[in-house]
């Protein structure tokens, strides 16, 4: 079974295509106009073993909210596309990554609801000029439309590219780990529901 996704989502604010594969090889191309944020995703697909492409036009005249949060939003759409029934699967995944002085904990279940718990806390505003804000409406955007559940939890850190470097990073160990298949649940739905 191929879990791979394409998706177009095109409002009067932005325009947003992401294709993805869930059992890549860590691949990513990217053209949002916003290097940063391809900086961190790039991490995702590294760590995560997803290929990932991601292309997007906004109105970025006005700032880069619109289109970070509909890149996540879009994101989301074509991870809940790709990942399929959930059979078989691990279901929840967890990691934590250092970057020198940054520690952070991302844990996830794939659990068909949306929830995102995010304690981060930057000692500044901008990562030269991305603003900080937009990571958490990434990641609302993400969990809103992929349907899972989601913790991050910076433990510690001073620099606020460190902070944000391991929260990608660990985000992308995560969801390969919950994306793994489980031998010993044999193809059966991990929940006592029967569905996801």
């Amino acid at each position: 079974m191929s879990r791979t996704a394409e998706v177009e989502r095109n409002t009067l604010e932005t325009q947003i295509r992401v294709a993805i594969n869930l059992d890549g090889g860590g691949s990513a191309s990217f053209d949002t106009g916003i290097p940063f944020l391809e900086h961190m995703l790039d991490q995702v697909a590294r760590h995560g073993l997803v290929d990932l492409e991601i292309s997007a036009k906004g109105d970025r005249h006005i700032d880069d909210h619109h289109t970070v949060e509909d890149i996540g939003i879009t994101m989301g759409q074509a991870f809940a596309g790709a990942v399929g029934d959930k059979k078989g699967i691990y279901r929840y995944g967890h990691a934590y990554v250092p970057l020198d002085e940054a520690l952070t904990r991302v844990v996830i279940d794939l659990s068909g609801r949306p929830g995102l718990e995010f304690d981060v806390d930057f000692r500044r505003s901008a990562i030269g000029d991305f603003d900080v804000d937009l990571f958490v409406e990434f990641f609302q955007g993400f969990v809103n439309h992929a349907g899972v559940t989601l913790h991050i939890d910076n433990l510690r850190g001073r620099n606020a590219h460190h902070i944000a470097e391991t929260i990608f990073k660990a985000f992308g160990r995560a969801l390969r780990m919950a994306l793994e298949a489980d031998p010993r649940m044999s193809g059966t739905m991990p929940s006592t529901k029967g569905s996801l």
